[in-house]
């Protein structure tokens, strides 16, 4: 079997294909985020890139309008195994992890005894606690939490706790603290995924926010697919929101990002370093930017864009590197709300120790990426997943 060096990961943020079996039981029935996006879009929407390597051969991909006869890479669809549909949920258990009961959401925003405590941690009142858009949110109560410096704290479907504040305000560095001080209580009855501080700022008199966003989660309960390839005496290399994700546990080396472009000019300094392990990438603007935002023509031109990246992508790896696309949940544009979409995601896989054209089908958990990962770096198995490792490598 081929002998790989490094792999390659990147996270299309949220880019389903189609529902789950079970995607009723979450409210999203019908959603397909690839699906829709393309219908939306019509004729203009090129993928050539992502066609070639097979993403248009995956089973009923936007409705296998992007077939190629020849794919370069190999390619599957993969199930949830975990409960839920959240970000931390969806990359554990790429990752290697089950999350059997979903991490707890708050609809009517945090308990009353939480924000007394919290409220007390950080001696001042806060203002917000409920279900919002984030950019909506800083509109609606900016002017407030501009004059009395009390911050903004929402959610949203996903377990999260979100702070905002202006940094004329608020400095960066002291929302960062507000923002460790609620991680430290939110366990128990209190549980939370996530916090998230999300900094902005006024410009010409509207308020944007910046690129400084921190993610605050909670750590994994188990070593994960980071761990053993770490323990493998080889490169974690964290690319986006990845530490974030994984409280930094397993990770060895780490880079932020504040976009999808900056990500993939990220991901290739990377793999232009001279190191043996595992680049792992998220793209977190198609979530955040146009899957929240309910916006189908900003997500398939970030789709476009990307794909105008992968040439370039393509020609940074050395020999013996692995490169795999793949995605988290989904985040249909089209469907009602603003919340993720319980969903299939894709995967191709392309290399020079890759076969071409091996259809994998439709795979029953997100782990399979990480036990695949794990056997072709040596490292020790994950403790879920089946390796499609043999099918693939030459």
């Amino acid at each position: 079997m081929a002998e790989v060096k490094r792999v390659i990961l990147m996270v299309m943020d949220s880019l389903g294909v189609g529902a789950l079996p079970d995607a009723e039981k979450y409210g999203d029935k019908g959603a397909d985020t690839l699906g829709h996006i393309a219908d939306r879009m019509g004729d203009g929407f090129k993928i050539p890139e992502l066609s070639k390597l097979g993403f248009g051969n995956i089973e009923a991909a936007a409705g296998g309008r992007f077939r190629t006869e020849k794919p370069e890479g190999s390619y599957c669809r993969l199930m949830e195994k975990s409960a839920g549909k959240d970000t931390i949920t969806g990359h554990w258990e790429i990752a290697g992890i089950e999350t059997k009961i979903p991490f707890k959401t708050y609809p009517d925003g945090f308990p009353k005894e939480f924000i007394a405590e919290f409220e007390k941690e950080i001696g001042t009142e806060v203002i917000g606690n409920y279900p919002a858009s984030g950019t909506e949110i800083i509109e609606t109560l900016g002017d407030e939490h501009e004059a009395t410096g009390k911050p903004i704290i929402y959610t949203s479907a996903d377990s999260v706790l979100q702070i905002a504040a202006n940094t004329d305000v608020i400095p960066l560095a002291e929302l960062y603290e507000i923002c460790e001080k609620a991680r430290a209580l939110l366990h128990g009855d209190w549980a939370c995924g996530r916090v998230i501080a999300r900094p902005y700022v006024k410009e010409n008199g509207k308020r944007v926010r910046t690129s400084d966003r921190h993610d605050y989660a909670v750590a994994p309960p188990e070593d994960t697919l980071l761990d053993k390839v770490e323990k493998a005496g080889k490169t974690v290399y964290a690319v986006g929101k990845i530490r974030d994700i994984f409280d930094g546990k397993g990770v060895t080396e780490s880079v932020h990002t504040v976009s999808n472009m900056d990500g993939v000019d990220k991901t290739v300094e990377a793999m232009e370093k001279d190191f043996e392990g595992f680049i792992f990438t998220n793209l977190v603007d198609f979530d955040s930017m146009y899957g929240h935002r309910r916006n189908p023509e900003g997500y398939g031109q970030a789709i476009m864009d990307f794909d105008g990246r992968l040439p370039e992508i393509k020609a940074a790896m050395k020999p013996g590197d692995v490169l795999m696309l793949c995605a988290d949940h989904g985040n249909d544009p089209v469907h009602s709300g603003t919340d993720h979409t319980r969903e299939h995601i894709p995967l191709v896989v392309y290399g020079e120790e890759i076969k071409a054209g091996v259809n994998l089908g439709t795979r029953k958990s997100f782990a399979d990426i990480g036990a695949t990962i794990a056997e072709m770096l040596g490292a020790e198995t994950t403790s879920i997943g089946e390796s499609f490792a043999k099918e693939i490598l030459k």
